[in-house]
């Protein structure tokens, strides 16, 4: 009713305009006329008919019509995070590859943080298979954002990484990188401690302001240049070979090209991501690419160009472009998932405050007294709410489960259902014959 009303008052002011000016009335009623009459055949262009004509001066005359973009809401980008991250478990290789990248670390609890990621994603995963079986993958160790895993197509678009002068090596340990490049050359492979025995280059001081193996380092920093690649894993201790020398991307278009197809790996694997995260996240590969570092902001400006876009109570929201958030299908289960510290689902801690309305916080590292959750609390994802966590460990050979949650314990005899249905799969990927003992929580 509002907007008749508004035409009726925007005809009366346009007749009273007329009456006002009556040159003005004589121009539109001329106008009127001309439309009116036949289009002679000569102004119609080869190969136009009256009924294209007709059929554009009326497209024009209406306008375009665009069916009416549904809005989102939050709930819905939450649905929509929790079905594409957490997609129909399938192969090793392909959950790798869907996933584009799988953040390793290296504390236990109950198994590494990459197991306890790729258990969801993998059918009949078990702890240590992606070590187990990384050496006929096609697959790379190094550092993208994180350290961890990824496809090794990926891995060599971050290569040849350039280290600024800052960043370079002295004399002597140039000397030092030649003798032990010779010495796996003539081994192939090796354990760092071959190398330790012939060289004992001694002890360093770490990030930690603690006491390393300098051999280890200096094999870190070889590996991290691209002159080493990790072959596999004796005991959860990298063995390295030669890695094959890259070639530098000629043009700065080709450097852009390479650096916007891993921004766009990691939109995929976080995506949705509030704007502040797409633009921190890109920022990260600062350490990935720190060649291309004085490149990051130009990239995010691109990558907000070509992501799908939405603006959902008052933030920014970002996509791949050829998905479409509505029409991705919910879990639509009453399953109950244990996730990783380093989940896509957990990792980006300002959208899961976003989405679940709580801070969760990796206390790994926090002294014990301070402890909120845990040391290594694991998020407990029922259906598409974190409800709470839980710190898995075993003890004098039993699992024991401590859990919290946000509000209170959920009532459903479904909950119960699925909460012992995820703790049995816990016991059969960690491969152990365990009994269950479920304890109420407490810090540490």
């Amino acid at each position: 009713m509002v907007q008749a009303k508004g035409l009726r008052v925007t005809r009366n002011l346009r007749r009273s305009g007329e009456r006002d000016d009556p040159g003005r009335a004589r121009a539109r009623a001329a106008a009127r006329r001309r439309a009116s009459l036949p289009v002679p055949p000569a102004s119609r262009g080869p190969g136009v008919t009256q009924a294209a004509q007709r059929s554009g001066a009326e497209h024009r005359s209406r306008g375009p019509r665009k069916a009416p973009r549904p809005a989102l809401d939050l709930d819905q980008l939450r649905g929509y995070a929790v079905a594409r991250t957490l997609f129909a478990p399938t192969t090793l290789a392909r959950a790798i590859a869907r996933l584009g990248f799988v953040q390793a670390d290296p504390i236990r609890a109950p198994a590494r943080a990459q197991d306890l990621t790729l258990r969801h994603r993998v059918k009949r995963y078990r702890a240590g298979d992606l070590e187990r079986r990384y050496p006929e993958l096609e697959l790379e160790e190094g550092f993208f954002i994180n350290y961890g895993f990824l496809p090794r197509a990926h891995y060599l678009l971050l290569h040849p990484r350039v280290i600024s002068h800052t960043g370079g090596w002295d004399a002597a340990t140039r000397r030092r990188v030649r003798a032990m490049l010779a010495f796996i050359r003539e081994r192939e492979r090796v354990h760092p401690r071959e190398i330790e025995a012939r060289f004992a280059h001694g002890a360093v001081t770490n990030y930690w302001g603690r006491s390393s193996n300098a051999t280890t380092r200096l094999l870190e920093a070889m590996h991290y240049r691209g002159l080493l690649r990790v072959v596999g894993r004796d005991g959860g201790i990298r063995l390295y070979a030669l890695q094959e020398p890259q070639v530098a991307t000629q043009g700065a278009g080709a450097a852009r090209a390479r650096l916007d197809a891993l921004v766009d790996v990691v939109v995929q694997k976080y995506a949705p991501l509030p704007e502040p995260s797409l633009r921190a996240l890109i920022g990260r590969l600062r350490w990935g690419m720190p060649q291309l570092g004085h490149e990051l902001p130009a990239a995010f400006e691109r990558a907000k160009r070509r992501l799908a876009h939405a603006r959902v109570e008052g933030v920014d929201w970002y996509w791949p472009a050829d998905e479409r958030p509505l029409a991705r299908r919910e879990l639509g289960d009453d399953q109950l998932r244990l996730l990783a510290p380093f989940d896509p689902l957990v990792w980006d801690r300002r959208r899961f405050e976003l989405f679940w309305g709580w801070a969760y916080r990796f206390e790994a590292y926090t002294p014990r007294t301070k402890r909120k959750l845990g040391y290594y609390a694991l998020p407990l994802l029922w259906r598409d709410q974190i409800v709470g966590w839980g710190n898995v460990s075993m003890q004098a050979g039993r699992l024991e489960c401590r859990l919290g949650f946000t509000q209170r314990r959920p009532r459903e005899r479904a909950f119960e259902d699925a909460l012992e249905a995820e703790l049995a799969a816990m016991r059969l990927f960690l491969g152990e014959d365990l009994e269950l003992r479920t304890r109420p929580p407490s810090p540490g």
